[in-house]
């Protein structure tokens, strides 16, 4: 006998409901949503339990004890933002046949890029808002692994990461470069020594903190044997971890310039300890981009172009 479907037709209130929901979920609960929503409390509360029958499930606890999403609630909040990007797509191609650009660009980028003098993203921006300026820009900032993620079911439409491993779900246009190198803090006990005192085995035999998910920044770490000690998942729990001066760690020399310019960190062996990453814009490989992403996707490219 087959399942019947509980959720049935999907109707426009559905789509009210769960737009609700992922507000209150992004929000992280029904009193912070009331200003994003523009609606009571208590109006948001039965929302979300209307949606709840619909669907059969409960989606949140919420309550004295803190709001927060049950597994099913998790499950429809990831296949909300599915639908969603869905829907935004059909309204891009309908806009398309039309020959018009409005919606919305939904762009993911690796932390850490905008002191990079080679980084041209906001120049993109720029352009891009010449050629389309009725569309609205929305940027979320994650690790590699989650906008990877987030391009391949169409949470985002645009991400640009540091290419580490290519896939054949994503098309790539490299941007721009970056370069890294191991720095150490101040209270380190190598950060008085001269470079030329140090050896490169008693460099390694430090603790090192690295980014936890797949990564030039991982690979770099393998590639020297060097057994991570501590685990971030930004450059910015890395820079924390090294400014303990415990560990020692890989940082963007131009995230950390200002850093070692106030001698609270500085980078180890520079000319052995360094190495460089290349950052690309990914977008699916299928479907094709609408029309108004792919304009995007040309405004970075040619902003790089011409740095």
């Amino acid at each position: 006998m087959s399942k019947r479907a509980i959720l049935g037709q999907l109707a426009d209130v559905d789509i009210r409901l769960l737009h609700i929901f992922r507000q209150v979920a992004e929000a992280g609960g029904i009193s912070a949503a009331e200003l994003e929503l523009n609606i009571g409390r208590s109006t948001i509360s039965r929302h979300i339990k209307d949606l709840e029958i619909r669907l059969g499930v409960t989606l949140c606890r919420r309550g004295r004890g803190g709001f927060a999403l049950t597994d099913e609630g998790a499950a429809i909040y990831d296949a909300t933002l599915r639908l969603f990007g869905a829907l935004d797509g059909f309204r891009a191609e309908v806009d398309e046949v039309h020959e018009r650009m409005t919606g919305k660009v939904v762009l993911a980028i690796f932390d850490k890029t905008a002191t990079n003098p080679g980084c041209r993203i906001s120049e993109a921006i720029r352009r891009f808002d010449q050629m389309a300026p009725a569309v609205r820009l929305e940027i979320y900032v994650g690790p590699i692994n989650t906008i990877e993620k987030g391009v391949m079911d169409g949470t985002y439409h645009i991400g640009v990461i540091p290419e580490h491993r290519p896939s054949t779900s994503l098309d790539y246009t490299t941007l721009f470069d970056e370069t890294m190198h191991l720095y150490c803090g101040r209270e380190h006990p190598l950060y008085a020594r001269p470079d030329r005192e140090l050896s490169r085995q008693e460099v390694l035999a430090n603790k090192y903190a690295g980014l936890g998910y797949h990564s030039p920044n991982m690979e770099q770490g393998r590639e020297l044997g060097m057994t991570r000690a501590a685990t971030a998942y930004d450059q910015e729990g890395v820079m924390t971890l090294i400014l303990s001066g415990v560990y020692l760690g890989y940082l963007p020399d131009h995230y950390a310039q200002s850093v070692v310019d106030r001698k609270l960190i500085r980078p180890l062996c520079p000319q052995q300890f360094h190495y460089q990453c290349s950052f690309s814009a990914i977008v699916r490989h299928a479907p094709r981009p609408s029309r108004v992403v792919q304009t995007f996707l040309e405004a970075l490219a040619s902003a790089h172009e011409a740095a």
